[in-house]
């Protein structure tokens, strides 16, 4: 099935491994094959992968858009992945999910799950946060 996607003027995405940057008007693509798509609002750099979930988004990103060094990916995710575990144990039930896709080749899925962590990863920094300072 195809994939219709539209970007806003000078926008970035990423399609395959290449990163394109539409011009200077509205553009619309419609993708014939199953390959890999983030938009530009999805992409994590690596300076932006300031925290431990983002940088397991990153790793996933990565094995995403990059799935000829999918073993070194492989191998950072499930570091950190256990970095995360160890640190912050009421994450495992989402780290589980995110590792399922993993498993089963579904890394949008993936991504997107991570997305939910991230969140998570937010509110429970703001908690401390907020615990220290009225200590």
């Amino acid at each position: 099935m195809a994939l219709k996607i539209t970007l806003k003027p000078h926008e970035k995405f990423i399609l395959g491994g290449a990163v394109i940057a539409n011009g200077d008007a509205k553009s619309t693509f419609v993708l014939e094959n199953d390959v890999p798509i983030l938009r530009e609002k999805d992409i994590l750099t690596l300076q932006s992968a300031d925290t431990p979930c983002k940088k397991i988004y990153f790793a996933i990103q990565l094995m995403y858009i990059d799935g000829k060094n999918l073993p070194e990916h492989h191998k950072i995710y499930w570091e950190l992945v256990k970095d995360v575990a160890q640190a912050a144990p009421s994450t495992k039930p989402m780290l589980q999910e995110i590792s399922n896709d993993i498993l089963n080749d579904r890394h949008y899925q993936a991504l997107k799950q991570t997305k939910k962590l991230i969140e998570y990863e937010r509110e429970v920094i703001n908690r401390v946060r907020t615990a220290t300072r009225s200590l």
